[in-house]
C-alpha cells in the first residue's frame, strides 16, 4: 500500500505526511506514483496489443498525472475540448485519443478534427451529422464509433448509471442499427467503432457481461450488412472499494473479452479505465480546525471544504478518514467532520470514530478520483495544492491557487456606468 503508517505516522511511499503538509500547506492532495503504476500495470498485463487502454481524463486531469500515464503507453477518454488540450500539453498523442461527451460542441469537433483525434465517440444521431458537416468543410474523414446504450443496469449510484435507456447517454440499442446504417453512407465519416459505457463505480463483472454479450451480438450483425466494425470499446466504470467492499478482479473479465473477440476476428478492443487508475493512489489532508461539541452531534471543523472533494456532498459518498498521526492516549469520539462552506452538505463523513483535537491533520482516503477535478471555488476559496510522490522524494504538481487568481479577468464597472 502506498498510505500506510510507520509506528503511529502516515506515510505516502517514503515521505512523511506531516511533512508534506508543513511544506506545501492544507488542505493538500497526495498520490503516488507507485500506486498508479501499478494500478495501470492490472489491466496493461491482461491486455496486449493491438488492444488499448484509455485512460479517463475526467477522474484527474493533472499533467503530471497525464504525462506519467502518457508514458506507460496509455491513450486518453476525454469529454472535453479542454481535455484535449491538456492530454496534449502532458504530452499525449491525440491519434491516441477518443472523444466522448453528449455534448460536443462545433469548435471543440473542428479543434479535434484539426489536431488528429483518433477517434470521436458519437452519442446522437444529431451530433453525427454535425461531425459528417464540419469534416465535410475541412476536406477530411472523421474516424467515428457510435456509443450504444445496451439498456443494462449497472447498479451503482443513480448519477453514475449511465446505461439504462432512461439516460441521457449513447443511442438506443433499438436505434443503433438504423444510425449505424446512416453513418455508413456519409462520405466524410469512418465509421470503424461501436461503444458503450455503463457506469462507474461499478464493483461486479456481471453487468459488464451482460453489456458485452449485446454488444459483441450487434457487432457481429452489422459486419453481416457490411459495415465493417474494427475495434469495440466496452468503456469503464470500474470501482474501487472505499468502504469495506471486495474488490473487482478484473482479470477474467478482460480475458473473456479477448475470447469472444478472437471469435469475431479482426476486432480491436478498448477499455476507458479512470478511477480503478487513480482513486485509491490519492488523499487529501485536512488540518482540525475547532472542535465543536453539541447537544446532538459533535463536530470536527476541518479546512477544506465541499469546493475540495464533492463527492461526500454529490453523492452522499463514503470515504474512510484516519488520523494523520496516531495520539496515544487520546480517546476515540463520535463526531461529524465538516467543511466551513456555508452549506449544511458540507461534510466529509458523518458518525465517524476519531481522536482528533485543533491543529491535527486527517487524512481523507481514497481521493485520487473525482477530487481536484471537481473542485470549485465557492465561498471564493482557492483551490488545494497537489503533491506527487516518489519514493521519498516528493514534487509540487500544481501549486495552490492565491487569492488574486480567484477574480482574474473580472472587471469592476466604471464610475460613469
Amino acid at each position: 500500500m502506498s498510505f500506510q503508517y510507520k509506528e503511529t505516522e502516515m506515510f505516502a511511499e517514503d515521505c512523511a505526511v506531516t511533512d508534506l503538509a508543513k511544506k506545501h500547506g492544507t488542505p493538500l492532495f497526495i498520490y503516488s506514483k507507485a500506486a498508479i503504476t501499478a494500478n495501470w500495470e492490472q489491466f496493461a498485463k491482461h491486455w496486449p496489443a493491438p488492444n488499448k487502454l484509455c485512460y479517463a481524463v475526467k477522474a484527474n486531469s493533472n499533467l503530471a498525472v497525464l504525462n506519467l500515464l502518457a508514458r506507460l503507453g496509455a491513450g486518453f477518454d476525454i469529454v472535453s475540448g479542454g481535455e484535449l488540450a491538456r492530454v496534449l500539453a502532458a504530452g499525449g498523442k491525440a491519434a491516441d485519443v477518443v472523444f466522448s461527451g453528449v455534448g460536443k460542441s462545433h469548435d471543440e469537433i473542428a479543434y479535434a478534427l484539426d489536431q488528429g483525434i483518433g477517434c470521436f465517440n458519437v452519442e446522437s444521431a444529431a451530433e453525427l451529422e454535425r461531425i459528417q458537416e464540419i469534416a465535410a468543410s475541412k476536406g477530411v474523414t472523421a474516424p467515428v464509433s457510435l456509443r450504444v446504450n445496451p439498456d443494462v443496469d449497472a447498479q451503482t449510484h443513480p448519477y453514475i448509471a449511465t446505461g439504462l435507456k432512461a439516460n441521457k447517454f449513447g443511442i438506443a440499442m433499438s436505434e443503433a442499427r438504423d444510425v449505424f446504417r446512416r453513418a455508413a453512407q456519409l462520405p466524410n465519416l469512418n465509421v470503424c467503432g461501436a461503444d458503450c459505457h455503463i457506469g462507474s463505480q461499478i464493483l461486479t463483472p456481471q453487468p459488464f457481461l451482460d453489456a458485452a454479450e449485446r454488444m459483441f451480438t450487434l457487432v457481429s450483425d452489422l459486419r453481416q450488412e457490411g459495415i465493417q466494425i474494427t475495434h469495440l470499446d466496452m468503456g469503464g466504470g470500474f470501482g474501487i472499494p472505499y468502504q469495506h467492499e471486495d474488490k473487482l478482479e478484473v482479470g477474467n473479465y478482460l480475458q473473456t473479452l479477448q475470447q469472444k473477440a478472437a471469435e469475431l476476428g479482426n476486432l480491436k478492443l478498448m477499455l476507458e479505465p479512470g478511477r480503478s487508475i487513480v482513486g485509491n493512489a490519492g488523499i487529501m489532508v485536512t488540518k482540525v480546525e475547532y472542535y465543536k461539541p453539541g447537544s446532538e452531534k459533535n463536530f470536527l471543523l476541518v479546512d477544506a471544504g465541499m469546493n475540495d472533494l464533492l463527492r461526500p456532498a454529490l453523492y452522499n459518498a463514503y470515504h474512510a478518514i484516519q488520523p494523520v498521526v496516531r495520539h496515544d492516549g487520546v480517546d476515540e469520539q463520535l463526531v461529524d467532520v465538516v467543511g466551513p462552506v456555508c452549506e449544511t452538505g458540507d461534510f466529509f463523513g458523518h458518525a465517524r470514530h476519531l481522536a482528533a483535537q485543533e491543529g491535527d491533520l486527517l487524512a481523507v482516503m481514497n481521493a485520487g478520483a473525482y477530487g481536484f477535478t471537481m473542485a470549485s471555488n465557492y465561498n471564493t476559496r482557492p483551490r488545494a495544492a497537489e503533491v506527487m510522490v516518489h519514493g521519498d522524494s516528493a514534487t509540487l504538481i500544481r501549486e495552490r491557487e492565491p487569492l488574486e487568481s480567484l477574480w482574474q479577468g473580472e472587471h469592476i464597472l466604471g464610475e460613469s456606468v
